[in-house]
């Protein structure tokens, strides 16, 4: 009777060893997997780092678009308008950024329908807005839905502020 608990205590013993063992196992392996990873994203990282200086270096000759691919900005007159509050008014310079000569040509020819819709909408806003990044950044995606609306076709693909006083 004695040997037969002395034999069932080994047996429990020896799961609880390899339990412990495997576990220990795993968790090295784990962790070992983790530094090489690391380990190999820090050298790649270095290896970006010199790559990029060597791209750098390349980027100091300007590549310039080819010529089918320049943008032309087309400046439009200042505007000096009233805004929605009484004795309030901003002066603004607009330049449309258009894709080809063609278009540049097609823009001038509906200039007063542009003119007029960005009148219209710029004098409806209050200053406070008008003040503030976000305002500005809404005000351009609007003037470019409406300048492309006032034009009937989506020919214009971005407005830049070049001049922007509120008073």
């Amino acid at each position: 009777m004695a040997e037969e608990k002395n034999d069932a205590q080994k047996t429990e013993e020896k799961p609880k060893k390899s339990k412990k063992l495997l576990l220990i196992i795993i968790i090295a392996s784990v962790v070992l997997a983790g530094a090489g990873v690391g380990g190999f994203l820090f050298l790649k990282k270095g290896g970006d780092h010199k790559a990029k200086e060597e791209q750098a270096k390349k980027e100091d000759v300007v590549d310039l678009p080819k010529e089918k691919e320049k943008a032309i900005l087309i400046q439009l007159d200042p505007f000096i308008l009233n805004l929605s509050e009484p004795g309030r008014f901003v002066k603004l310079t607009i330049h449309l950024e258009v894709k080809n000569e063609k278009i540049q040509q097609y823009v001038n020819d509906r200039m007063p329908k542009i003119r007029d819709s960005i009148i219209t909408l710029v004098s409806s806003k209050p200053a406070d807005i008008l003040a503030t990044p976000e305002g500005k950044f809404q005000l351009k995606d609007e003037l470019l839905l409406r300048v492309n609306q006032a034009i009937e076709k989506d020919l214009i693909k971005n407005i830049y502020f070049t001049e922007f006083v509120i008073q």
